[in-house]
């Protein structure tokens, strides 16, 4: 089996891979059935370098964590008997576009619940 021995003769001590090159070496590794050193070998690199291209190059941006503004709306007259629960409304709408509505009475322990659900149980401090 003979190998391929690239000589470089630049001042630079290291190689510069435009990123369509990089793209395609990931791309190669990620195909079904593909191992990382193999193809990380045909490349001429070593595998962690392939895994931090692939860490780079993969990395799915996530919206920042915040907290929006409440609005409180005032209470509409209605013409409901005064007997009656009120009936509120909570409205979330996520950064990726989904929204959540919850509508009649609401315990509180039910709010809870769902902000510890959408802020996966984190807090800041």
């Amino acid at each position: 089996m003979t190998k391929a021995v690239e000589v470089i003769t630049s001042v630079q001590r290291r190689r510069r891979w435009p990123r369509a090159a990089k793209e395609r070496i990931v791309a190669a590794a990620l195909a079904p059935g593909a191992v990382a050193s193999e193809v990380a070998g045909e490349a001429g690199i070593y595998t962690s370098q392939l895994y931090r291209w692939r860490r780079e190059l993969c990395v799915q941006t996530a919206a920042p964590a915040a907290f929006t503004p409440v609005a409180v709306l005032p209470e509409l007259a209605s013409s409901s008997s005064a007997s009656s629960p009120p009936v509120g409304v909570i409205e979330i709408e996520l950064p990726t576009g989904g929204r959540m509505r919850i509508t009649g009475v609401v315990p509180a322990a039910t709010v809870s619940a769902l902000m510890k659900a959408l802020t996966k149980g984190k807090r800041r401090r």
